[in-house]
């Protein structure tokens, strides 16, 4: 669904869309379990020069692999959102400018307005967590054996070297 900015300065836009898995296109190993149901506006902002503000509920299931022992992970997303987004202008600053803090919270558009999946991809890509883990408590795979300890207890015990003595053991090897 197109949000077009010669339409939105006629009227708000309503919708209610649902995008089926394989829809929208999101990172490798990253996949849409559920429709992505989305209700919400759009609307421009009075006043200035093409800001719009996509505001709505998003309902969502996303599987991807877990960080830590490598087995599938589930992320339901149920979240509201109000975003804005205003007009990419090309400028050459040539050097660093300070934005303030409430520029950071706006993102850009170019042409003549905004694709609605490109939006909800990027609002889900950023409700996942950083560390994408099946359960707080994941034990992760073995890093001797490769096992997964979720599974199965491997035994395999990690030997903590003390690194402060690393250049003896460099000078042990040259001397035998």
């Amino acid at each position: 669904m197109f949000l077009s900015v010669k339409e939105l300065e006629i009227k708000k836009v309503r919708f209610a869309v649902t995008f089926p898995p394989g829809e929208i296109a999101y990172d490798e190993g990253l996949r849409q379990l559920t429709p992505l149901a989305v209700d919400g506006s759009a609307e421009l902002l009075a006043h200035t020069l093409g800001e719009i503000r996509i505001q709505g509920r998003l309902n969502v299931r996303m599987a991807t692999e877990c960080d830590r022992c490598l087995e599938p992970a589930e992320f339901p997303i149920d979240s509201n959102f109000d975003l804005f987004y205003r007009p990419a202008v090309k400028t050459d600053y040539g050097e660093e400018v300070e934005i303030d803090e409430g520029e950071a919270e706006i993102a850009f558009y170019e042409g003549g307005g905004i694709e609605l999946k490109d939006v909800l991809r990027e609002f889900v890509l950023l409700s996942l967590p950083m560390q994408r883990i099946c359960r707080e408590d994941c034990q992760g795979v073995c890093p001797i054996c490769g096992l997964n300890r979720n599974l199965v207890n491997c035994g395999c015990a990690v030997k903590q070297v003390d690194e402060r003595w690393a250049a003896l053991k460099k000078l042990q090897v040259k001397g035998t």
